[in-house]
């Protein structure tokens, strides 16, 4: 390596955020590199879905601390350096702006864009480089981040979690990521999950609160009522009443399919499923391996289950549910790998889809999508883990001509897998690295001030403990805040706007900071009266702020194998997967490093889908970058 000089790394003292997929390749890299004095941090624990490409960790490290078992197996081959883990989340009070400073560069490789965020301006904050990575199948990225020089993270729009009204997910699903949406978030959380949670399974109609009653007791099971017969009035309830009551709404239907009701009776005969003999098989000692699909001798995951077999699946999972795994009940969320509940969310969704005309998926397409399992390539994590320590390198070395933003392709033009772009300069128009206020336009007679701090201030600006000022005045303090005014914070997040102490309406300028962040931004506020329920489901619009890529750019792409099952929703409101792949042309402002490759491999390089990573082996973007457009603008 060109830039290995131990001059330039003997000195070096790293941080290394995440040790999942591209942090154990990163990890042993920069220790084979001869890099003495690492960190890592990672909240994670090891699952048996890591095992196939985190190579550092093994079966009898389940359920440990990936970044204590990262550091121990590197130091078996490198053990006179030194490595400390933090098994904690990077946004814990005690990894602040001094901790941060203390190191000479932070080497990300996150599977969340707001942790990503965080570490961001923290590093801003600080005035420490940041590189950049993730990987998605054959395709990953490298970016380097430094303040003032290049780019910060945040100066180029991600992409936006895909959310669903409500009403699509409850009444008039058109695509089988509705019907998982479904499944998982509304009737598995309803069953199995919190009681005491919001949730509303029933399709909104004229005579919706007439029925109400009905609704509320049909979840509750009754003294003198069996499983079977449980199971057989909620399967009756959620796929053929409320069906019904959805069509007695004519005008929902005129321009879309109706939906079929579908009752247990019609599908089942009154016999009990037959069996295989494997019921009374001891699932106590491993919970998650309880099975509907061992249950009825059905092995394969990639068989597309009938609709009778799909209704069996439904029923023997929601039993087993009870009689396996009844003191969970009530606390369960859904987890990837606890098989019974793929297999019941995928059975729901698959009797769903039925009803509305939408094809069925198997089990492992349905995972996939429920799941948000992309499937991953460990080589593509080594590629990545060698390029973050190149750059790394350059960094330290001060060589920010050489600075590049690296991406790896599929499907490589002129035999080149990697393609090398500079950086480009700080985005002027940036909330974050230029402190350029923002405008929300937002209802300040009826938005509480909880709605803002909520939809803008901590789920589009990535803040984690704000504070919030009007003028001089304080209207709101997450975190350690004084006993005497947390009352009076809790109260004011229940007013709306306009009734605060300090008023805020049209014109108004609010600043927003989050101090473990060390990050400041100011929001003018436009007072507006109505907002479209469907395109502005928040009632409130942000503006010049770095705007995620609406769904309307987005082309659709089905739900497949490889890299498309990374584009699958997989909640209504919290996500960060999306069912579509996103193009944007952000290639455009990047130029190549010289010349001659803008001559020649660009024009065979071009209309090459290349990518922009957001999570670690989850989401992506394709950028639809036409290389012969690309302007030259060097870096100062």
């Amino acid at each position: 390596m060109a830039y290995s000089s131990p001059s330039v790394i003997k000195d070096a003292k790293v941080l290394m955020v995440g040790a999942g997929g591209i942090g154990c390749e990163l990890l042993k890299t920069l220790a084979l590199s001869g890099f003495p004095d690492i960190h890592i941090i990672d909240m994670d624990t090891i699952e048996v879905s890591n095992l196939n490409r985190q190579f550092l960790f093994r079966q009898f490290h389940v359920g440990q601390s990936k970044a204590k078992v990262a550091r121990d197996a590197v130091l078996k081959f490198r053990p006179h350096i030194n490595i400390t883990p933090y098994h904690a989340n990077v946004k814990d009070p005690e990894f602040n702006v001094d901790f941060f400073k203390q190191f000479n560069v932070v080497l990300n490789g996150l599977d969340n864009l707001d942790a990503r965020r965080h570490v961001n301006r923290l590093c801003l904050a600080a005035n420490v480089p940041l590189v950049e990575s993730g990987t998605t199948g054959f395709l990953g990225q490298v970016t380097v981040h430094v303040k003032g020089r290049t780019e910060c993270y945040e100066c180029q729009p991600k992409p936006a979690p895909k959310t669903y009204p409500v009403c699509t997910i409850t009444s008039t699903p058109s695509k089988f990521v509705h019907c998982i949406v479904w499944a998982k978030d509304l009737l598995f959380a309803k069953l199995f999950g919190d009681k005491n949670q919001d949730n509303d399974l029933n399709v909104r109609s004229s005579d919706a609160a007439s029925s109400s009653k009905n609704v509320e007791d049909v979840f509750e099971r009754r003294k003198d009522e069996d499983i079977d017969q449980y199971g057989r009035k909620i399967f009756d309830h959620v796929f053929g009443y409320n069906i019904e009551l959805a069509l007695s709404n004519e005008e929902t239907w005129k321009n879309r399919n109706r939906p079929k009701p579908i009752y247990s009776k019609d599908i089942l005969s009154d016999e009990p499923a037959q069996q295989n003999g494997n019921l009374e098989k001891k699932y106590e000692s491993d919970e998650l391996s309880v099975s509907a699909m061992a249950s009825l001798g059905m092995k394969n995951p990639q068989d597309i289950w009938s609709l009778k077999e799909n209704s069996r699946i439904f029923l023997e999972a929601f039993r087993l549910f009870f009689t396996k795994r009844e003191k969970e009940i009530g606390n369960l969320s859904f987890d990837k790998d606890d098989q019974l509940a793929v297999e019941f969310v995928t059975a729901a969704a698959n009797i769903r889809a039925a009803s509305f005309g939408i094809p069925l998926q198997n089990l492992f397409e349905a995972k996939g999508i429920a799941g948000n399992i992309v499937h991953a390539v460990a080589t593509t994590n080594a590629v990545i883990a060698g390029l973050i320590v190149i750059e790394a390198i350059k960094v330290l070395k001060n060589d920010i001509k050489n600075y590049r933003m690296t991406y790896c392709l599929e499907h490589p033009a002129r035999n080149m897998l990697l393609m090398p772009v500079e950086p480009f300069e700080p985005n002027k128009s940036c909330y974050v690295c230029s402190e350029t206020p923002l405008s929300l336009e937002i209802n300040t007679n009826r938005s509480k001030l909880k709605d803002l701090v909520e939809k803008i201030v901590k789920a589009k600006l990535g803040m984690n403990l704000p504070l919030i000022m009007c003028a001089s005045n304080l209207l709101y303090e997450a975190g350690d805040v004084e006993d005497d005014m947390i009352a009076i914070y809790e109260a004011n997040l229940e007013k709306a706007l306009a009734e605060l102490p300090s008023p805020v309406t049209g014109g108004t300028m609010l600043t927003v900071e989050d101090m473990q962040q060390e990050f400041v931004c100011n929001i003018n506020i436009k007072h507006r009266e109505e907002f479209d329920e469907e395109k502005e489901p928040d009632g409130m619009v942000l503006s010049g702020w770095t705007q995620p890529v609406s769904a309307a750019e987005n082309k659709d792409k089905s739900v497949g194998n490889g890299a498309s099952t990374s584009d699958a929703l997989i909640t209504a409101v919290e996500s960060e997967k999306d069912d579509e792949i996103t193009i944007v042309s952000t290639l455009k402002k990047r130029k190549l490093p010289d010349e001659s490759d803008i001559s020649n491999s660009a024009a065979e390089a071009k209309n090459q889908k290349q990518l922009e990573v957001i999570d670690d082996e989850d989401d992506l973007v394709m950028l639809d970058g036409d290389l012969n457009s690309v302007k030259k603008r060097r870096l100062s």
